[in-house]
């Protein structure tokens, strides 16, 4: 997932509940959805008894309290009871058809319409995780339109889609095919890769004509490409330019993959809309974003290099990929390190609102105030618990009775996103004033320590991990 951050002012989304709201068609008739309570994410606050109307579009066109509200015999209700409703998520960068457990050359293992295939799983997966809105960009064989249009017509289930169709970029750039020999390239050049303002418009105008309602174009080069590095710049200031205005001109946004500095400064002067990434935007970039008339949003990745360096190897990813994600990773990490006084829970405990205010205006980190808030609170329910208690350690660890959990799990399908000891967990550290503690995060970090191997048995990392996992020695500091 990642998360938008408008450098002027927040961007505005639209409200879309949860699984209910099914797009595409099947919303044939006026709904209404009563539940006991629904987030309110304009004022951070839940609401008792919600009654919320949805049109023949799929979309809200009020919220009344369900204990006084009418409505007529002809429209449906949906009873939650005894259910919260979240608003439908959106994740503005998604690449649905490029599954994560195939990496490096195993890609040709597969047809080339089996990329298609999985896409339709992965649409699936993700509105039952929450996202009601994804916005895909860069596919190939424009699967992400395909995919968007069979949803649209019934004949799969998904969120709705903001598809991009293929990518934009230079030859030999990250979003060119860089990992085949001249005998195995194509003739012409890829769909979508272009070397000159001339060809760059015409491909924008191509990918609008087939379907795209978002451009994507590469400016850095990137993590798992061949051949290219992050921080480079490939396309010119100029360059982006053209693709912005001929975008603007036909009404689509652009999102720029940006990792390097300079072609961050680049796209933001070039007028691009979304800098996809901005793992090393400086200083001077922060500036442009924030003085620019037209608002720049930034899409920061934080957590995909717990994946990638878990198991990208097993996946094929590799060698020279792994290495520019760590790189990549650790300059992020080195940010958040810096900026959060080494991870010291005493003195971030005592984080005032100017520290708070200064951290909102550090360039190196996601500036999000519940998120720098949320720390500090954790930080001083990590500090009763080592005061009041028998050490932080041994808090969590007896909730597996000081065991590490072996599973004996056969496929991804069976791992779960958080169990009852999860749960449990994550109620306890709330009650003691933790943020941002659900169970399916406490069930990641219960993973990454070692309280429990989910490694599946067909891993080699399972039997490793399985002789390795030792109840720890547990310390009060």
């Amino acid at each position: 997932m990642r998360l938008m951050v408008n450098l002027r002012r927040n961007m505005r989304v639209a409200v879309l509940t949860g699984a209910a709201l099914l797009s595409g068609a099947a919303q044939a008739q006026t709904a209404v959805i009563t539940a006991d309570k629904m987030i309110d994410v304009l004022t951070g606050k839940t609401v008792d008894f919600p009654a919320v109307f949805v049109g023949p579009d799929g979309r809200i066109t009020s919220i009344a309290d369900a204990r006084t509200v009418k409505w007529g015999s002809d429209v449906t209700h949906i009873n939650m009871s005894g259910k919260t409703l979240l608003p439908g998520l959106i994740d503005m960068h998604v690449h649905l058809d490029g599954p994560a457990d195939i990496g490096g050359y195993r890609g040709l293992e597969f047809t080339d319409s089996f990329w298609g295939m999985t896409a339709v799983g992965s649409a699936q997966a993700m509105l039952k995780a929450g996202f009601t809105t994804v916005r895909n960009v860069g596919s190939s064989n424009r699967n992400d339109i395909g995919l968007k249009q069979a949803i649209q017509n019934g004949y799969a289930t998904g969120p709705r889609i903001v598809p991009a169709g293929y990518a934009l970029g230079a030859t030999g750039g990250h979003c060119d095919s860089t990992f085949l020999p001249p005998s195995l390239e194509k003739s012409d050049k890829e769909e979508g890769i272009a070397d000159s303002e001339d060809e760059l418009r015409y491909q924008v105008r191509r990918q609008r004509k087939y379907g795209a309602e978002v451009i994507k174009v590469c400016a850095t080069g990137g993590v798992f490409s061949r051949n290219t590095e992050p921080g480079q710049q490939q396309l010119s200031e100029r360059e982006l330019r053209v693709i912005a205005d001929e975008a603007h001109q036909w009404g689509l946004r652009v999102a720029a993959h940006a990792h390097g500095a300079e072609g961050i400064k680049a796209a933001i002067k070039g007028g691009i809309d979304t800098i996809e990434h901005a793992s090393l935007v400086d200083d001077e970039g922060i500036k442009l974003a924030v003085a620019r008339p037209r608002p720049v949003w930034f899409s920061m990745d934080i957590y995909n290099t717990d994946y990638t360096q878990a198991e990208g190897a097993k996946n094929g990813v590799l060698e020279d990929n792994l290495r520019k994600d760590r790189e990549v990773a650790q300059i992020q990490r080195d940010n958040f390190r810096k900026a959060f006084d080494d991870f010291q829970p005493e003195k971030i405990a005592r984080y005032t609102d100017k520290k708070v205010h200064a951290l909102m205006n550090d360039a190196g980190i996601v500036r999000n105030r519940a998120k720098i808030e949320g720390a500090v609170a954790s930080a001083k329910g990590y500090l009763e618990i080592m005061d009041k208690g028998p050490g932080f350690s041994k808090f969590l660890w007896d909730f597996v009775d000081g065991k590490p959990k072996v599973n004996q799990f056969k496929t991804t399908a069976s791992v779960p996103a958080s169990t009852p000891v999860s749960i449990k967990v994550s109620k306890e550290l709330g009650a003691r004033g933790f943020k941002f503690v659900g169970p399916t995060i406490v069930y990641a970090f219960m993973q990454a320590t070692g309280m429990v191997n989910d490694h599946l048995v067909t891993c080699f990392c399972h039997e490793t991990c399985s002789g390795k996992l030792r109840t720890p020695r547990l310390k009060k500091k």
